[in-house]
């Protein structure tokens, strides 16, 4: 699989179905790697070109010291892209990956085509939040906190009828580099994409978690209302929605692609 280049940080990429189908590009979120798709990716190869990759310190993905902005990741997205000899590209990112999304829809709307922004927000007020998380994390590690993320991503119920992919999950997270989490976890709590949402026009589909804590319903509402002609819906989960309900979420973000668009 193909390691991309940007601007000295080695991305890990992988890639599937055919070449000459379209190309849909996946992101997901803090603290995850590129298999939090692959439940997904056996579905959506047969109808496109998968590319899905780890952020920077993430995954198998390098790790550079500093801080990190979105702006950054989003510039890594496009690396990826000119890597691979992409002018365009659908793209599906959740949480973070929605972050990244909203960045390149404004920014780089020539790159790309439909637009799913997942269980996202495009600002958190309140910064007391993520610094918390930054100093718990710099202080003990990941593994500490990985019983309250769990609750985070996942209902109740899921946490109790799923415990083998609440441990795979939970080991994802904690094998996450822990400068490559702080990195992102600023880039996040930095983030302020209100005014870049009414310039994204692409056709754009919104997701929601009915029962998300981490990117409420209402953040996905103030993302629909300010781009034009963006659609919502909204799944039975969590903030893992396509990880808590696998099949809801491969068809209504399939169903949003192959439909045409006026």
């Amino acid at each position: 699989m193909p390691v991309i280049d940007a601007d000295g940080c080695k991305l890990h990429v992988e890639i599937e179905g055919r070449e000459a189908a379209p190309a849909l590009m996946l992101s997901n979120s803090l603290g995850t790697d590129l298999h939090v798709w692959d439940d997904q990716v056996p579905v959506w190869s047969r109808h496109f070109r998968v590319v899905r990759y780890d952020r920077r310190g993430h995954g198998k993905s390098g790790v550079v010291s500093g801080p990190c902005t979105m702006e950054r990741l989003g510039r890594d997205a496009l690396a990826i892209m000119d890597g691979l000899g992409l002018d365009k590209v659908h793209w599906c990112g959740l949480s973070m990956g929605g972050m990244v999304g909203q960045w390149l829809a404004a920014q780089a709307p020539h790159r790309i085509g439909k637009l799913i922004l997942s269980n996202t927000s495009c600002y958190f007020p309140d910064k007391s939040r993520w610094n918390d998380r930054i100093k718990a994390v710099r202080a003990h590690g990941l593994a500490p906190i990985a019983g309250d993320v769990m609750k985070l991503w996942f209902t109740g119920d899921f946490l109790a009828r799923a415990p083998d992919t609440i441990a795979r999950m939970r080991d994802m997270l904690v094998a996450t580099p822990l400068e490559g989490y702080v990195a992102a976890c600023e880039a996040v709590r930095d983030m302020d994409h209100r005014a870049l949402l009414p310039r994204i026009s692409a056709p754009t589909l919104v997701m929601a978690g009915r029962h998300d804590p981490a990117t409420p319903l209402d953040h996905a509402e103030f993302i629909r209302r300010r781009i034009a002609g963006a659609a919502l819906t909204v799944l039975d989960a969590a903030h893992i929605s396509n990880v808590e309900q696998p099949a809801a979420y491969t068809t209504d973000v399939l169903g949003f692609l192959t439909q045409p668009h006026s």
